[in-house]
């Protein structure tokens, strides 16, 4: 299939999950905006990259995901959305009672309200160009829990929920709205956490991998940025017109157990 002449909007962008979905998208035809709250050369350069390697337009657009006002300003600067993928999110470890009142505003500010100040700006766009699909990335902690991570698990459960909502209030207009949920997903920054791993637990890369991070993953193999840029691919195609409202997990079978 080819996304051509549409334009996708993805939060969190320039690394990571973001990132991958953005290569995806632009491989796939669509001229794509990456974000996130830095404005560096490196960001930029990101964008020319894309551009350069897939033969679409890119461009990088800094705003702050935690603020309202700054998620909504993103949808306008970009000028057209027909695909927005909300993926920016940040997260913190600790039990509820010892849980800094300003990690968790921070976390429900970016994981779950600016999926709601960036959709709401952008599905005026998508009905006048008559089409849109708009995907959240939540997580397997949107379908089930694990302790310590309050704030993450609420804001991801919250994320499920407005997606239906979203889908609902679109049902019956060429506009869709999916939640992917990925399990532990191979980026950077897990990468970058395998050697302390490796030396904490006295454990060979392969052990560590296997019996510690992907502990709860019955798979034991990472979902890749790639894959889960793929899974945004097919829920923009004609085969995913009447997937709408509902969950794709990409989780190595975490939330099937």
């Amino acid at each position: 299939m080819s996304l051509q002449g549409k334009t996708a909007v993805i939060t969190g962008s320039n690394s990571g999950i973001g990132l991958g979905v953005a290569w995806e998208l632009a491989r796939a035809g669509a001229d794509v905006v990456l974000n996130s709250f830095t404005d560096n050369d490196e960001d930029h350069e990101l964008a020319e990259k894309i551009a350069k390697e897939t033969d679409t337009k890119a461009r990088y657009i800094k705003a702050d995901m935690s603020k309202g006002d700054e998620c909504r300003a993103l949808i306008e600067q970009a000028g057209a959305c027909d695909i927005l993928v909300n993926n920016a999110g940040i997260q913190y470890v600790a039990a509820i009672d010892e849980f800094p009142v300003e990690k968790w505003d921070a976390i429900i500010a970016i994981n779950l309200s600016s999926s709601f100040h960036t959709t709401a700006a952008a599905l005026p766009k998508m009905r006048s160009a008559g089409w849109g699909r708009v995907i959240n990335i939540a997580s397997a902690h949107g379908l089930t829990a694990s302790p310590y991570k309050s704030a993450y698990v609420s804001a991801k459960h919250g994320v499920v929920g407005m997606t239906k909502v979203i889908a609902l209030e679109t049902a019956q207009e060429p506009i869709t709205a999916n939640a992917i949920c990925p399990g532990y997903v191979l980026t950077p920054l897990v990468e970058a956490q395998i050697p302390d791993t490796m030396r904490e637990y006295d454990m060979s890369r392969e052990d560590v991998i296997k019996n510690v991070m992907l502990e709860r993953q019955p798979s034991k193999e990472f979902a890749t940025v790639e894959q889960l840029g793929g899974t945004c691919v097919f829920l923009c195609s004609p085969a995913a017109d009447q997937i709408t409202g509902t969950t794709i997990s990409v989780d190595g079978g975490w939330t099937a157990l």
